[in-house]
């Protein structure tokens, strides 16, 4: 954690280190359009208070310019150069989306046929997208599903309970009617390559993409991009002042790699660029399939001019989106690209197709992550002899507006509260593991006399608000957590409600274990009152259903002790009466009373 001082501010304006890609990289035409970027390029550091950037500029098939801009670590005052290793975030879903279209031109896979065909594992929430959703569906982000990234945020789910978890994520608009992004779906496609071709998406990737592009640097962990002399270090700003301070890298990319794990340098993506900007081919061999790149490119999509209409900046025009990246018109030019976001790192790569000219933008700060479009576009306008579009000012008055709201909207925070109120039941009752099948595990603790909150790693304490509301402290890196607790019929807190990315979630408590021994124990014959017969039954999975003659089968839910519940009604229980080791009865109670029924 530090403060720019007056060194560094120095340092922005005199040091910028400027690394050549190598012997003539540096196009003289190119050097001449882009005179007067470098000092642009130290304005725009120094008003934004950005730590580094990292600009890489293709023309034809050649990297004709790179250069790093500030520092890959602030605090060391190491500079940013072309072979800064970074995350790209989300820039790694192109890599994903030509994996699955070189597995389509095997025939492993289809572009616009229902995806289980190929692969029936996959479920989707309801038997529609069972039987609709495409491979394009899902790498177009075109399924009508919301985003759910709490569900991998942090979270240590493997792939393939990744893949699991689509079932439970239902649908908010109706299939291919409006775009949707959603990080689950590339998740999900990693996973889907690995079944169709016998190769993690990881290995995939290296040995059809990486190696072949030369790709040497190009790695997909934190763990590696460490071990490089020559990586970037995530800094951000404050966000109640303009102090840098150093946050961690973000490390729980496994699961969701092929949505967003890859890290690599200006120069290796100048490699991709390439193949990308000339039908996949690059150093004269055919890497990727250019029907495959022809299938990424085209439109599947189509987005509002949101830019325009929200701000009145119009010089982005009509995007869609293809698989793994836009297109749209950039004041009169085709321009196709995506952007990356991860905490601390962003990054840009894009092409104009026509004119046969790309940039790839790295930029290191949160607080400066528009910057990677600010740049790119400047630097297109420059090569074609455009009039600069003033992005970094508009942009920069939104960043400071907003970072002014925010602070006066958090020294508001709490108005709705009742005063006087207490919790319903000591704290100690709140205390438990609450479960959702999506989002996994919210951990509630006590320490002393809070409780704790444990959800995906991220460990607050959670304080009482009023009634059975508590909250966490607004955190600078994980914000700000509420969770409201739900009592059942029988007086127990059994559920916890949070508000997590587009609609309340409601967990609810992890039942008691109970012994397999013990439950086959409890299966059995059992009489009513009445002399009317029925059985307990242990089914193959370990549970325990009622079962009448003449009626469905009632789940048994495990409560607490030897109690169990029906999913059908939350006022109704079953307990188990056992003396001396020998099961005695089954007693049913619900609001109107309490029946016994004899085990014969």
């Amino acid at each position: 954690m530090m403060r720019l001082g007056q060194r560094a501010v120095l340092m922005w304006m005199l040091v910028i280190v400027a690394f050549a890609a190598g012997a003539g990289a540096q196009d003289a035409a190119i050097a001449a359009k882009l005179q007067g970027f470098d000092a642009w390029m130290a304005k725009t550091l120094k008003d934004w208070n950005a730590p580094g950037i990292g600009v890489g500029i293709v023309a034809g098939d050649k990297l004709v310019f790179a250069k790093g801009y500030g520092f890959r670590d602030v605090e060391k005052m190491l500079p940013f150069t072309p072979q800064t290793l970074a995350p790209i975030a989300s820039n790694s879903k192109l890599f994903t989306a030509v994996a699955a279209g070189m597995l389509v031109e095997e025939g492993k896979l289809e572009w616009d046929r229902p995806i289980r065909e190929k692969v029936p594992s996959i479920r989707f929430h309801d038997d529609e997208l069972n039987a609709t959703v495409t491979l394009r569906d899902m790498l177009a982000h075109r399924t009508g599903i919301t985003r759910h990234d709490t569900i991998w945020y942090r979270s240590d789910f493997t792939r393939q309970e990744l893949f699991d978890r689509l079932v439970y994520m239902e649908p908010k608009e109706p299939l291919r009617q409006m775009f949707i992004y959603n990080n689950m779906m590339y998740a999900a496609s990693g996973w889907v390559i690995e079944l169709q071709s016998g190769k993690t998406w990881e290995e995939f990737v290296r040995e059809r993409i990486f190696r072949p592009l030369g790709m040497g640097s190009t790695v997909y962990t934190i763990a590696e991009l460490e071990k490089s002399p020559d990586h970037g270090v995530p800094f951000t700003e404050r966000r109640d002042s303009f102090e840098l301070y150093r946050i961690p890298y973000y490390e729980d990319t496994a699961g969701m790699a092929p949505a967003g794990a890859i890290v690599s340098n200006v120069e290796d993506m100048s490699h991709w660029l390439i193949a990308l900007m000339n039908g996949g081919e690059y150093a004269g061999t055919q890497v990727v399939p250019t029907d495959v790149l022809k299938a990424t490119l085209q439109p599947a999509i189509a987005l509002p001019n949101a830019m325009g209409e929200t701000r009145g900046f119009w010089e982005i025009l009509n995007p869609v989106y293809g698989m793994g990246r836009w297109t749209a018109s950039y004041r009169g030019h085709q321009v196709t690209y995506h952007g990356g976001d991860i905490d601390g790192f962003h990054s840009q790569v894009s092409f104009m197709p026509q004119e046969k000219i790309g940039v790839v933008v790295f930029v290191i700060g949160d607080h400066c992550a528009s910057l990677y479009n600010t740049v790119t576009w400047n630097v297109y306008e420059r090569l074609l002899g455009m009039s600069q579009t003033p992005w970094s000012e508009r942009m920069l008055e939104i960043r400071l507006k907003g970072k002014k709201a925010n602070a006066e909207a958090r020294a508001k925070a709490g108005a709705e509260k009742v005063a006087g109120t207490s919790p319903s039941h000591p704290l100690a009752d709140y205390a438990g593991t609450f479960d959702h099948p999506a989002y996994g595990a919210l951990a509630i603790g006590t320490k002393g006399a809070e409780l704790t909150f444990d959800f995906h790693n991220m460990e607050l304490p959670l304080a009482h608000f009023h009634y059975d509301r508590f909250d966490t402290p607004n955190d600078e890196q994980f914000g700000q957590w509420t969770v409201s607790f739900l009592t059942n019929p029988q007086g127990d807190v059994d559920k916890a409600v949070m508000s997590l990315d587009e609609a309340e979630v409601t967990f609810t408590r992890r039942p008691e274990t109970v012994d397999p021994a013990l439950k086959a124990k409890l299966a059995g014959a059992y009489e009513t009152e009445t002399g009317a017969k029925f059985q307990v039954v242990l089914e193959d999975d370990g549970s325990l259903a009622l079962v009448i003659a003449g009626r469905p089968a009632v789940a048994l839910v495990p409560y607490k002790g030897l109690t169990f519940k029906v999913t059908e009604f939350a006022d109704v229980t079953f307990e188990f009466v056992v003396e001396d080791g020998t099961v005695k009865a089954l007693k049913e109670r619900t609001p109107g009373g309490e029946f016994s029924f004899a085990r014969k």
